[in-house]
């Protein structure tokens, strides 16, 4: 069975969210938006993916925004979830 990533971003990472969809196209994505550079509020966002994670509606999940520390904060707000701002593969494994 194939695993669901649910993605999610602000305008300042809507770019680099369609760069990951376009890239590993293989993967099943939940695209949880944003859906263009009109700026939007990043914890609505690391909400919805911290939400589907939680809710059983992904496996895992990914949220950028222009830092990457305010959308995981706003994701660390689910309980239950644990996200970690991973600027290396290595920050990733050990995450």
């Amino acid at each position: 069975m194939k695993s669901v990533i649910a993605i999610g971003c602000d305008h300042a990472g809507f770019e680099l969210k369609e760069e990951i969809l376009k890239k590993y196209n293989s993967y099943d994505f939940l695209d949880l938006g944003c859906f263009s550079l009109e700026s939007v509020d990043y914890p609505d966002f690391g909400h919805a993916v911290g939400s589907a994670v939680c809710d059983n509606e992904a496996d895992y999940g990914i949220v950028i925004c222009g830092s990457g520390i305010g959308i995981s904060i706003a994701a660390n707000k689910i309980k239950n979830i644990r996200a970690a701002l991973c600027t290396t593969v290595e920050h990733a494994r050990l995450s």
